[in-house]
């Protein structure tokens, strides 16, 4: 015997318990503990000269994965504030947002959504940038990437 979920979201977290009766045994019942995440992050860090073309992959370890089906923006992160630097709707060109002066006409969304940064600056050093990618309504995918720029 088997439950079987399908589209599974976070409110269906929770004990579930299997009972059936047997016989000449009588009742019988197990129970389990679904815990559904809502999202997942994986950690990478990115090392890169002055004046050379940082490029970031939105998710490192899903190269196969066809990110133009779903919604996505990358973030650039420190001292725990974040800012949005570009959105990417399904079948839509990216959205750039020019709120920051750092990386105005510095950002370019390339190939299979990596973010481009050109060129990296001395104060990219430590930035941590973040692609999220929004496969259901309650499961976001997070890749966040620490920079390290290097001087020649």
């Amino acid at each position: 015997w088997a439950l079987h979920l399908k589209n599974v979201t976070v409110s269906l977290s929770g004990q579930y318990e299997c009972t059936f009766a047997t016989y000449p045994y009588g009742t019988k019942a197990a129970k389990i503990q679904l815990i559904v995440k809502a999202e997942e992050e994986r950690h990478y860090l990115k090392k890169v000269w002055l004046n050379e073309t940082l490029e970031i992959p939105c998710l490192e370890d899903m190269t196969s994965e066809n990110l133009s089906t779903y919604p996505l923006k990358w973030l650039v992160g420190e001292n725990g504030r974040k800012e949005e630097l570009v959105t990417k709707e399904p079948s839509c060109p990216a959205v750039y947002r020019n709120s920051s002066v750092l990386y105005r006409q510095r950002v370019l969304l390339g190939f299979n959504n990596a973010l481009k940064v050109s060129p990296p600056q001395i104060t990219d050093d430590g930035r941590v940038f973040s692609c999220h990618v929004l496969y259901h309504p309650e499961r976001v995918q997070k890749s966040s990437t620490t920079v390290r720029v290097f001087g020649k």
